[in-house]
């Protein structure tokens, strides 16, 4: 993974002036060298809502982004309000612009966390998934799928343990941000959960990324809390229909158990011939 210069870029935006966010390489999507793949805006819509409207005990628990249309690997900036107040549940509205046009939207509920509220409730177990265990820290693997190289893919270091790449069902893999979001800021949890949850499709991959499109034009992340750990693991299904949609829904979860799940819709088409 390499900038222009030749050097890995140090994170996934760098600040610019008046509130700008400029996108490094390692935002590329696999559909589109001059977009940006949706994981690091879905982070930056969680990072800049996190920071704008912080409150005590406040945490996200579900973030929807719907994308407009391809996000331009050029500046972007990003604007919240709040929708519904509250002391214990309030809605944050978010919008993304570049180039003056505006590109993806977002709404994050925030929940009042309550302490140990829960401490010593007898809860019955959950149905939980399978947790492999964690990879080992290397030798460092990149997914690349049928796309070959390319500037997200470079950016994530990614352990598939279960299933195949264009496979016919179920697969999890590991996946850990190897870059923080923004140069000069620690990587947070909800940043780190966020860069690599929108790539579920991908790893619930059933059809060839050179002959087909498999577009979410939208994701859901609900969280019950957040990640511990560099890993997030993906456990994603995706199933297609023959008229040309799809769905992908998927459980998160770090060394512990499920933190949240993830749900796209998908565009499936033949890929433009070149």
């Amino acid at each position: 993974m390499t900038g222009s210069d030749g050097e890995a870029p140090e994170a996934y935006y760098r600040t610019g002036p008046d509130g700008a966010f400029t996108p490094t390489i390692a935002t590329e999507s696999p559909w589109d060298t001059k977009a940006q793949h949706g994981g690091p805006p879905c982070a930056l819509f969680g990072h800049v809502i996190r920071e704008n409207h912080p409150g005590t005990g406040f945490r996200i628990a579900r973030l929807t982004v719907e994308f407009l249309g391809t996000i331009p690997r050029s500046d972007v900036t990003v604007k919240t309000e709040v929708i519904r107040d509250g002391r214990r549940i309030r809605l944050i509205e978010a919008s993304m612009r570049s180039a003056g046009k505006t590109v993806a939207l977002a709404r994050a509920w925030q929940i009042a966390t309550s302490g140990g509220v829960l401490d010593g409730a007898e809860l019955k177990d959950a149905k939980s998934v399978e947790m492999p265990a964690l990879p080992p820290p290397e030798p460092a693997r990149r997914f690349s799928g049928d796309k070959g190289r390319w500037g997200y893919s470079e950016s994530v270091d990614w352990r598939r343990v279960r299933g195949a790449y264009r496979g016919t069902g179920y697969a999890q893999a590991w996946m850990r941000p190897r870059i923080p979001l923004i140069a000069g800021r620690e990587m947070h949890p909800l940043d780190r959960v966020l860069v690599v949850a929108d790539s579920a499709n991908g790893v619930s991959a059933r059809l060839d990324m050179r002959e087909w499109l498999f577009i979410p034009p939208a994701v859901t992340v609900t969280l019950h809390r957040y990640p511990v750990g560099e890993w997030v693991l993906i456990s994603a299904r995706s199933d297609l229909a023959d008229d040309g949609l799809g769905s992908t829904s998927g459980t998160l979860s770090d060394s512990t158990g499920p933190v949240g799940s993830v749900s796209q819709p998908l565009l499936v088409a033949p890929a433009p011939r070149p």
